[in-house]
């Protein structure tokens, strides 16, 4: 098929490159000329495992593009996704300004009937407006389709490649017919692809992200109990995933989730509640919770030190909000950061993918950031896990006491052994472990 993807972030390029890996024809189409040139050159702007090789090998056999002609990228294409940014609003709403302008230049641009499909996360009843906004301005017909993605990032391209589902918004059996052929060569293994009406299909992109993010929440609130009573929050963990109906995934405890998603969706979902006149009570509690569990480590650090953290240095390992991507939105660490200088704190920290991340967003200018992670640790008086990056779980021990001033460990994802590490001679805190 010829295929558009307008938009080159997350979703936007993952899907171009995953569609024209099962050889369809690709046009991505961005308005950033300087990210379009530097995809040309083969210079990908995210991290993701896997994308660059992907990109790479459907670009040099013809298969995917990128340009930022939109007229182009409309006239050439039957199908034309849309996945541009839908930033929250003041009051956590999702803003379709974006969504809604290429809805617009799509109408203006057509030349002939079009599927126009929603990849970003938007509301309900956001189809309906983009298929009004783009027969405003055509004389052509359009179906309006909407299909949520369900990466995770860190592992999107796997995600897109063998989908545990693929979610089709629409009510036209035709514009079904072509999107399950779309779709096709990723569900070989029997995987659904769910047709049904576009306002469910929207309503399931939040539900997803928001029930995920409430199991956070809640193990987080398990682990805060289970420090105030000296439970074991690892058992506990295991005794409750084991129950089937439960499972093991989303009950890790930590300092909480962020990233581009499960902020920006629940907040989204609440705000479509309020508007339906209808208070979405428990992701309201999830989002307080998640909030203040961001920082949870905080008084931690305060109750060892006194109370008084100045001049005091402290190395954060991990800055991204997840292992396996540059993503800082939203980050925990960045929280953290944010409570040591406050309190008069020096700031290092190390992160094996996010530093060109950091020094974009400016965060050289009020920590140090290092390429070497024992290096970032030389003269701390505390070293703080922040993201459960995989060569951080099993560091040389011994030479990180002798870099530490002070050897103790605030762990942020209980990713280690108390009672090793406690042998070895530190002192070590964690989430939810006496």
């Amino acid at each position: 098929m010829n295929l558009a993807v307008i938009g080159s972030g997350y979703v936007g390029l993952v899907a171009a490159a995953c569609f024209a890996e099962t050889g369809n024809q690709v046009l991505c189409m961005d308005k950033d000329n300087e990210k379009i040139k530097k995809l040309k050159k083969g210079i990908i702007p995210i991290y993701e495992p896997g994308l660059h090789e992907i990109v790479e090998r459907n670009f040099h056999q013809g298969r995917l593009q990128f340009t930022t002609n939109m007229k182009q990228t409309v006239e050439q294409s039957d199908v034309i996704f849309i996945a541009v940014g839908t930033p929250p609003d003041e009051d956590g709403s999702a803003d379709l300004t974006h969504v809604l302008e290429v809805a617009n230049s799509i109408g203006q641009l057509m030349n002939n009937p079009k599927i126009v499909v929603n990849k970003s996360t938007v509301p309900v009843g956001t189809a309906s407006k983009v298929r009004e906004a783009i027969q405003k301005e055509t004389k052509f017909p359009v179906a309006v389709v909407s299909n949520p993605e369900f990466l995770k990032e860190g592992a999107a391209v796997e995600d897109f490649m063998y989908p545990d589902r693929v979610v089709i918004g629409t009510s036209d059996k035709q514009t079904a017919e072509v999107m399950q052929e779309l779709y096709s060569p990723f569900v070989r293994t029997g995987n659904p692809i769910m047709i049904m009406d576009e306002i469910s299909a929207e309503l399931t992109k939040y539900a997803a992200n928001s029930i995920l993010a409430t199991k956070i929440s809640f193990m987080n609130e398990i682990a805060n109990l289970c420090d105030r009573v000296g439970a074991d929050v690892e058992k506990v963990r295991k005794g409750i995933g084991s129950d089937k109906r439960i499972g093991h995934s989303f009950i890790f405890p930590g300092v909480g989730y962020g990233g581009s998603c499960f902020p920006k969706d629940v907040k989204a979902l609440i705000s479509i509640g309020r508007k339906n006149h209808y208070d979405m009570r428990i992701l309201k509690a999830v989002e307080a919770v998640n909030n203040d569990q961001k920082i949870y480590l905080l008084p931690k650090i305060l109750k060892y030190y006194h109370n008084d953290l100045s001049g005091k240095t402290f190395t954060l390992w991990g800055l991204s909000f997840k292992p396996k991507t540059d993503d800082m939105r939203e980050a925990s660490s960045l929280e953290v950061i944010s409570e040591l200088k406050k309190h008069g704190a020096v700031v290092k920290a190390h992160d094996p993918v996010a530093l060109s991340e950091a020094r974009r967003l400016g965060l050289d200018s009020i920590i140090e950031l290092y390429e070497d992670n024992y290096e970032a640790v030389r003269d701390s008086d505390g070293l703080i896990l922040m993201t459960e990056w995989l060569e951080y779980r099993e560091p040389n021990f011994q030479r990180l006491k002798s870099l530490l001033r002070k050897a103790v460990i605030f762990d942020g994802r209980n990713i280690y052994n108390p009672d090793k590490v406690r042998t070895l001679g530190f002192d070590y805190f964690a989430v939810g472990r006496p």
